[in-house]
């Protein structure tokens, strides 16, 4: 340490006080229901792996033979000589999967907003922004030259009065919201949010990251309320339910000609390797051919949270597989989140800047993979360990 970087020791000191650091543990196999992390077995329900796809045999196959027709790296960026004929097909296979005209992929699924949202409008234009949306919304808007307005979060008369309050002043108007909210697990009212964007005139932007291979039979919330033609923007993953890696945009061909021609992101950051546009675009095979993964999916949820409840755990706004279990302080969730841990729950607290201070909670996210066992193995130390912490 150096006397010019103290400050930040002092930092990192003040955040360890309020309980507002991340401690980071090591998996030792990979992302799946059961674990080993740092020498103990454990259930996972920290993970966004939804359907179960990250350690599935054909995903794995499918990179692996991609790694030898291909070879490892992309060579470069995918703009310059690093855009392979794998990748080509994965564009095509996000369309399809989307039901849009055109697809194409992002490094990461931050990317996708960092870098289209602040090529989207120009100073004159502003977009509509819901309060809890992700930070890679907030980011990707915060560097466009158009304006910000931020409505009241789900909530459909703050967006109307806002729409109402702007739509005279602003040549142009996004509407840019989250599908599932990540930190909650409630779902936007994208059918409500349509009808008014369509009203006033504006676009809309969806971040369907946590919706893909949940909602909409695993297509997303554009499928779930019926609004593939409607969306103008789909932005998306691979990282979640997929299991795999890098982002996605899905929308008419002049969108995605655009946005892959002026996102930094996308133009100046290397092209991920091949294999992992192959292994994508195998997860999206088996979505669309296995329904009965996204129906597991829910049934583990709807016994979780129910169970949940009964003990009487606060589930928050929760409507999908991310299940909150609210604390409060964020000392006592990472006690919680401890406790959970030395008992074989591997769940991990979310704390601010996650979520807004006062608001600390522990975050369970379901997985097709997980069996009946597994899932009241966690409930039987959530209410021994709720119990001994006083929190139920």
């Amino acid at each position: 340490m150096t006397e010019k970087t103290q400050y930040l020791a002092e930092k990192v000191a003040e955040m360890e006080e309020r309980g507002e650091t991340w401690d980071l543990r090591t998996l030792q196999t990979p992302s799946k229901p059961n674990v080993k992390v740092e020498g103990k077995e454990a259930i996972l329900l920290a993970a966004n792996n939804y359907l179960d796809l990250a350690n599935d045999p054909r995903v794995k196959a499918a990179a692996q033979d991609a790694i030898d027709e291909f070879g490892m790296g992309a060579g470069s960026d995918w703009s310059i000589a690093g855009y392979m004929e794998v990748q080509e097909e994965l564009n095509q296979a996000i369309a399809d999967f989307k039901d849009t005209e055109a697809g194409v992929s992002f490094q990461t699924g931050f990317s996708v907003n960092a870098g289209v949202l602040p090529q989207l409008l120009e100073d004159g234009d502003v977009y509509l922004s819901d309060k809890l949306n992700h930070g890679s919304i907030i980011d990707g808007v915060r560097l466009s030259p158009a304006d910000v307005k931020v409505y009241d979060h789900t909530d459909m008369t703050s967006l109307e009065e806002t729409l109402e309050s702007v739509h005279e002043d602003y040549k142009r108007m996004i509407v840019v919201t989250d599908g599932v909210f990540s930190m909650d697990g409630d779902i936007a009212p994208m059918d409500e949010i349509q009808d008014l964007a369509d009203e006033y005139g504006a676009m809309t932007y969806v971040d369907d990251a946590h919706g893909e291979g949940v909602l909409g039979g695993g297509h997303g919330i554009a499928s779930e309320f019926g609004l593939e033609d409607r969306i103008d923007f789909q932005m998306g993953t691979f990282s979640k339910a997929a299991g795999g890696f890098g982002g996605m945009l899905a929308g008419d061909e002049e969108v995605i000609n655009y946005a892959y021609n002026t996102a930094r992101t996308w133009l100046l950051s290397a092209g991920y390797p091949p294999a992992i546009a192959a292994a994508n675009m195998k997860a999206l095979e088996i979505i669309e051919n296995e329904p009965d993964r996204v129906e597991k999916l829910w049934e583990n949820r709807e016994y979780f949270v129910s169970e949940m409840e009964s003990m009487g755990w606060d589930t928050g706004r929760s409507e999908t597989p991310i299940v909150p279990a609210m604390v409060g302080d964020s000392n006592k969730a990472k006690e919680l989140g401890n406790r959970l841990f030395e008992n074989g729950i591997f769940a991990l607290p979310i704390v601010f800047p996650m979520v807004p201070r006062g608001e600390a909670r522990i975050r369970n996210q379901l997985s097709a993979g997980h069996t009946e066992a597994d899932i009241d193995e966690a409930l039987r130390v959530y209410e021994e360990v709720g119990r001994d912490l006083d929190l139920i």
